[in-house]
């Protein structure tokens, strides 16, 4: 009976413990003020949309982007990214194609909110790679590695 009551109260006490962990995490979060994202379709935010490299790729048509943003969205959903439940679970804005704010489509809030560099199709590797293996037909010739010179090129204030 001892063993039954003191794990009883085991499990009341890290029931207390989760319930008061989300303020907890919610705090600890607050402290962030932006988001720089790298990557491919995963995480592009509209980069590619952009820079109208080839505006019948799939994505950047109906019906991408209808249910949450009601409009196409560059994304590579109907909906919103991983990158934006981030952002929101953050409570910072979405993040913001680079190449919309460097094209001055977007405001440029860039230095106070982050940027998305990522873009469809990007690789790690260069686009000679993939053509010396027969693989042809590559959505954009974005690397990961130009995505992360083109940050530190830029004038970001970051706080760390």
């Amino acid at each position: 009976m001892a063993v039954y009551s003191e794990m009883r109260w085991s499990i009341v006490i890290l029931f207390l413990v989760t319930v008061a962990s989300p303020p907890l995490i919610m705090a600890e979060c607050s402290s962030y003020s932006s988001i720089f994202s790298f990557g491919d379709s995963m995480a592009d935010t509209g980069n590619l949309f952009y820079s109208i490299q080839d505006p019948s790729l799939t994505c950047l048509v109906p019906p991408y982007g209808q249910t949450y943003f009601h409009h196409v969205s560059g994304r590579c959903s109907d909906g919103r990214l991983i990158i934006d439940f981030i952002a929101e679970s953050l409570g910072i804005p979405m993040v913001k194609p680079y190449l919309g704010i460097k094209n001055g489509v977007l405001e440029d809030s860039a230095a106070k909110d982050g940027a998305n560099f990522a873009v469809i199709g990007a690789t790690a590797l260069d686009v000679s790679f993939f053509e010396e293996r027969g693989v042809y037909n590559l959505p954009t010739n974005e690397k990961w590695d130009s995505q992360i010179l083109i940050f530190m090129k830029g004038k970001w204030t970051i706080y760390y």
